[in-house]
C-alpha cells in the first residue's frame, strides 16, 4: 500500500494560500490533523484533501438559481448564495501569536488596493491585526453576515436601479447596523487578445457562437455584472460558448485568454494590462466598503475612516494608475445615525 504523501506547516500554507498562523491555528483547533517528526510538525496528503472537502461542504449555504444570483436584491437571501470558505492570510506584523490580546480584522476582496489599505490599518494601532481574505463581493457578505468577516469589499451590480452594491446590501443587512464606505471607483470590461482580432466590443458580442468567453466563479462581482448584462437584452447564458468555464481571480481570467484557451472575459482593468491583453471598458466600477457599525468596532471604524482619508494611502493607490479616488473615504450609507 503507497503511504500519503506528508507537507510541512510551510508547504501547507502555501498550497491553501494562507499563512503559517492559520495553519498552526487550524492544527491547533483539530480541524486539521498532524504529528510531530523530530521538532517538525507534518500533515498527510490525505488529511489535507479531507479538511479541503470538509470546509467546503461547511460552507454550503444553499444552491445558487442560474442566471441571476438569488434572483437579485429583489429576492436575494442568504440562503441563496453557495457560500466558498474564506481563506485569510495574514500580513506580517511584530507578533506571531494569535492569542496575544490582538483583535484580527478579516478584509475581504481581491483588489490589490485592499492589501494597502490592510497595511495602513497595521500602522496605526498595534492593537488590531489585519488579515486578508481573498473572496468574492458575496461570499464576503454573507459571511459577514454569519460574522465571518470584518471589513467586506464589495462591487455588485444591480441591473434594475444601475446601482452597485447598496441593493444587496440593504436587502442582506436588513437587521444589521451597517456603514459603507467608498473605496475606489475602476473600469470593468472585456479581456481580449491584443488588437481584439474578433471585434468584441458589446455585451451583445457574448451571443455570437464564434466566440469564447472565460466566466468568473459564482459570487464575484465581475460575474454578477455579467450576468446583469445578459439578464437585461434578455440573452440566456447557455446560449454563451464557455458560459460554465470559470477562473476564480482577474489574473487567472487573464491567464486562459493569453494562453489562447477563450476569447474573452470580465474583469477590472489592470490584470488585463499585466496579461499582455487588451481592455475594453465598459462600465465604471464602484468598489465599497462594508463595517457594521457596533459599539464594539467603533474604535477601529475610527482607525479604518483615517486611513481612508489619509494622503499616505491616496497616494501609493494613485501610483497604481487606474483608480479615481475622488470619493475614497466617503460615508455613502449607514442604517442607523453615523459614528
Amino acid at each position: 500500500m503507497t503511504e500519503p504523501i506528508s507537507y510541512t506547516t510551510e508547504e501547507i500554507a502555501k498550497l491553501l494560500k494562507v499563512s503559517k498562523l492559520t495553519v498552526y491555528d487550524l492544527i491547533k483547533k483539530g480541524e486539521l490533523p498532524a504529528y510531530r517528526v523530530g521538532k517538525q510538525m507534518r500533515v498527510d496528503s490525505t488529511d489535507l484533501e479531507a479538511y479541503k472537502l470538509k470546509a467546503k461542504s461547511g460552507y454550503t449555504a444553499g444552491g445558487t438559481a442560474p442566471g441571476r444570483l438569488g434572483g437579485g436584491p429583489a429576492g436575494f437571501v442568504a440562503a441563496d448564495v453557495q457560500l466558498t470558505p474564506l481563506t485569510p492570510v495574514s500580513l506580517p506584523v511584530s507578533s506571531a501569536d494569535a492569542n496575544d490580546g490582538v483583535k484580527p480584522l478579516v478584509i475581504t476582496g481581491q483588489d490589490p488596493g485592499l492589501d494597502l489599505l490592510a497595511k495602513a490599518l497595521e500602522k496605526r494601532s498595534s492593537k488590531f491585526r489585519p488579515l486578508r481574505s481573498f473572496a468574492s463581493s458575496m461570499d464576503s457578505l454573507v459571511a459577514m453576515y454569519n460574522g465571518g468577516a470584518d471589513i467586506v469589499s464589495t462591487h455588485l451590480y444591480d441591473g434594475d436601479t444601475g446601482e452597485y452594491n447598496l441593493p444587496y446590501i440593504r436587502k442582506l443587512f436588513i437587521s444589521l447596523p451597517y456603514l459603507v464606505f467608498h473605496f475606489v471607483t475602476r473600469k470593468a470590461g472585456f479581456y481580449v487578445k491584443q488588437g481584439n482580432p474578433l471585434g468584441i466590443t458589446a455585451w451583445e458580442d457574448l451571443s455570437r457562437p464564434n466566440i469564447r468567453l472565460i466566466n468568473r466563479e459564482k459570487g464575484s462581482g465581475a460575474r454578477v455584472l455579467l450576468d446583469e448584462q445578459l439578464r437585461l437584452r434578455g440573452i440566456v447564458p447557455s446560449s454563451v460558448n464557455g458560459y460554465e468555464q470559470e477562473e476564480t481571480t482577474h489574473m487567472g481570467l487573464g491567464g486562459r485568454i493569453a494562453l489562447g484557451g477563450a476569447d474573452v472575459g470580465v474583469g477590472s482593468e489592470r490584470p488585463a494590462r499585466i496579461a499582455g491583453l487588451d481592455f475594453i471598458p465598459l462600465i465604471a466600477e464602484r468598489v465599497d466598503l462594508v463595517v457594521l457599525n457596533k459599539p464594539e468596532n467603533r474604535e477601529w471604524i475610527g482607525l479604518l475612516r483615517e486611513a481612508l482619508l489619509s494622503a499616505e494611502l491616496h497616494d501609493v493607490l494613485f501610483s497604481l494608475g487606474d483608480y479615481d479616488l475622488s470619493s475614497t473615504g466617503q460615508v455613502i450609507a449607514s442604517s442607523e445615525a453615523g459614528l
